[in-house]
């Protein structure tokens, strides 16, 4: 997939380049090149290899070893062409060692099958396994050698880029030389300090690109591969700057505007704590006196509240809108889905609507003149407390003073959608509070490097009476026992969920539709269709009234399914992962997951969230098919060891990377060339220290690194 373009640096004359002023890049290459993001130089010298091939010495072929690519040379010395099941082509080369190596093709034609003469020099290149007859190398670089030809080995390591679309490697390898052959002397190139850079034994970036792309025969290539080299951690250490001063000078940019202090005499909050059937978590406590604080400042609070499923975030959010409302001033709240949306109507109007505060709801189903009424009350002010989708966010919907906006689970919305929102609240230099809410923890790690621009609080305590979740991981050929486990846990008056994954029977899938990574090894894994395990199970569990939910559904249809589950007429409800968030059924105690393997560990702690919510004994069964991948593996047993929500937030970064945690696929914030967050994570106090040096007394410098790496994308990094 194209990487988004990133708007040319203002950096250096050579750097802002065009690539058309390389010879032999005429319109239709630079076209090709431009779509993956590659218009200028510099986009050339940061277009960084993925590993790098040793073609610098000649290896022994008695010396090759399964899985280690080599360099080998030797004369042919049989050749063999069939057809068994495809065309095959088998080469025996042998060297001075003694040794033999098969060289074999699947896809080749009759002139490279003529080159292979018994008897011709042959020097290739690639990775050897086990064979049927000793070591093979599949499909290697290769080419024949004249008797005289000494065939020159490489000075430097031969670099491996990322594929561009239309453009072959070896004229991608040209292209980037010859933009390297510009690059500027250090004097122009270097941003950073040179004391700062020699204290920690970092190259200068001419050094460290060239060092990157032109690899001496010395260079330890493991290293170069993943990331460890200080040639690669100088550019690691400088891009993850970038993205911090990019977010940092978004935080600046912020408190340069107004906004309205929300201070006050408290009586909503208090009156709202009175009538509460809870008290509030000591971390409830310290996260609302957090916002509190933020509130009662005339410049715009950005904070993110994190806390695990079913740790009230909702609460401490209805406290933070009533220092709103209490003041005259409106607040918003958007969540991504409809029923995550409605469960917070539901709560909010149970605990405001009785202090003679009006909660209106506004959501893609509301229509008409039901539609134009709420309009009208948000527009007139009438609507204090506005819940709502992403119909919030649309131009038609206009606030009088909007002093509060609040969105739920904030990566599942679009960058401009949450800017939307935001910008409704804006009035001269005034801008809304924003407080944002998620309920799959941000690791550490993320949360130092993409939210730079947020403050960050945790509700890291559960509230009392929550029973901790069993979690049990079977093999689907153990499918009776759990309808018989069901059978038991309603006959004692209990409720359970059958999680599926896809609707229909022709459904089938490689990966995961639902964020986690596939089943693993490229296995068709086919799911389970919600739908026939919903007869399966009504007629296997005549005794019990079954429900269904899926996304498919009319929402009316949805909502009257959610609606008898909850007021426990359904015994068992079979759903897709639309259950996955904004479910709350505290009798709810068994939870099924079939086809576990399919979804990535933040889904799979979202849906074990749902049970667990009452004092009942529950327990979450994930039923995978097999044979399990070893991520697969992996995944499952996280959530066996641990319901540990920031846990199970790390791991997930170390499995799947940044940008599914983050949805910043719509952003580009973790589209990082060279970083690695979950690797680099020992350099972001660093980064953190220069940051603010740089910020502080050499702006300029800090604005011509973010020009470099990041460039026009960075307004929207914060979003």
């Amino acid at each position: 997939m194209p990487r988004p373009r990133t708007p040319a640096p203002t950096l250096t004359a050579a750097g802002e380049a065009s690539l058309a002023t390389l010879p032999g890049v005429g319109a239709k290459l630079a076209g090709k090149l431009a779509e993956r993001g590659l218009v200028t130089l510099q986009d050339l010298w940061l277009h960084l290899p993925l590993r790098y091939e040793d073609r610098t010495r000649v290896v022994p072929v008695a010396s090759l070893q399964p899985g280690v690519p080599a360099q080998v040379e030797g004369r042919v010395e049989a050749v063999e062409r069939g057809f068994r099941y495809r065309p095959l082509l088998r080469v025996a080369l042998a060297d001075d060692s003694h040794a033999t190596v098969v060289l074999r093709f699947f896809h080749f034609r009759a002139a490279q099958v003529a080159q292979f003469a018994v008897g011709a020099r042959v020097r290739c290149y690639g990775t050897p396994k086990p064979g049927q007859h000793g070591l093979e190398i599949v499909h290697p670089s290769y080419r024949v050698l004249d008797d005289d030809d000494g065939g020159d080995l490489g000075q430097s390591l031969d670099p491996v880029y990322p594929a561009v679309e239309g453009v072959g490697p070896a004229t991608l390898r040209k292209l980037i030389g010859l933009a390297l052959d510009r690059l500027p002397q250090e004097s122009v190139l270097e941003l950073l300090p040179a004391s700062w850079l020699a204290q920690r034994g970092l190259p200068s970036l001419r050094t460290a690109l060239l060092t990157a792309h032109r690899p001496p025969v010395a260079t330890d290539v493991a290293a170069m591969s993943d990331g460890r080299h200080p040639a690669l951690q100088r550019l690691v250490l400088e891009e993850l700057l970038a993205h911090h001063l990019s977010l940092r000078r978004q935080r600046i940019a912020l408190q340069r505007h107004r906004a309205m202090a929300l201070g006050g005499k408290d009586a909503l909050v208090r009156r709202l704590l009175k009538q509460l059937p809870f008290r509030l978590t000591g971390a409830q406590q310290r996260v609302f006196e957090q916002i509190r604080a933020d509130l009662a400042r005339p410049q715009p609070m950005l904070r993110l509240v994190q806390g695990d499923v079913g740790s009230g975030k909702t609460v401490v959010a209805a406290l933070a809108a009533m220092l709103a409302v209490e003041q005259g001033a409106q607040v918003a709240l958007a969540a991504p889905t409809e029923l995550l949306a409605e469960q917070h109507l539901n709560n909010l109007r149970g605990w405001l609507e009785p202090l003679g505060v009006r909660v209106a709801w506004l959501a893609g189903k509301v229509t008409g003149k039901a539609r134009a009424q709420v309009l009208a009350q948000v527009a007139s002010g009438e609507a204090q407390v506005v819940v709502g989708t992403h119909a919030l966010m649309q131009e038609s919907v206009s606030f009088r003073r909007l002093a509060l906006a609040i969105v739920d689970e904030q990566h599942r919305f679009g960058v401009h959608q949450r800017l939307a929102l935001r910008d409704k609240g804006q009035a001269g230099d005034g801008m809304p509070h924003q407080l944002v809410m998620t309920a799959t923890p941000i690791p550490r790690t993320l949360a130092m490097a993409a939210y730079a621009d947020l403050d960050v609080s945790a509700i890291d305590e559960l509230p009392p009476g929550r029973t901790p979740v069993q979690t049990i991981v079977i093999s689907s050929e153990r499918r009776a026992e759990l309808v018989e486990r069901i059978r038991a846990a309603c006959a004692e008056g209990r409720q359970a969920y059958w999680v599926c994954t896809l609707i229909e029977d022709s459904e089938e899938s490689e990966k995961s539709g639902h964020g986690g990574p596939g089943a693993g090894a490229g296995n068709r894994v086919e799911a389970t269709a919600a739908q026939a395990t919903f007869e399966a199970l009504s007629a296997q569990l005549p005794e019990l009234r079954v429900g269904l939910v899926h996304g498919r559904m009319k929402a009316a249809e949805k909502q009257q399914a959610m609606a008898a589950f909850k007021r426990g007429e359904v015994g068992l409800l079979v759903a897709t992962t639309v259950i996955e968030v904004g479910v709350d059924v505290p009798n709810a105690s068994l939870m099924i997951i079939e086809n576990a393997e399919r979804l990535g560990l933040a889904q799979l702690h979202q849906l074990r969230g749902r049970v667990g919510r009452g004092a009942a004994a529950s327990a979450c069964v994930l039923m995978y098919q097999p044979p399990l991948s070893a991520l697969a593996r992996q995944r499952l047993q996280t959530m066996r060891e641990t319901s540990d929500g920031f846990v199970i937030a790390e791991k997930d970064l170390q499995l799947r990377g940044p940008g599914e945690l983050l949805g910043t696929r719509q952003t580009g914030l973790a589209a990082f060339r060279v970083a690695d967050l979950a690797r680099d994570i020992d350099l972001l106090p660093q980064v953190h220290a220069l940051a603010e040096e740089l910020l502080e007394h050499s702006p300029a410098l800090a604005e011509r690194l973010v020009d470099r790496w990041i460039g026009g994308a960075a307004r929207y990094a914060a979003a």
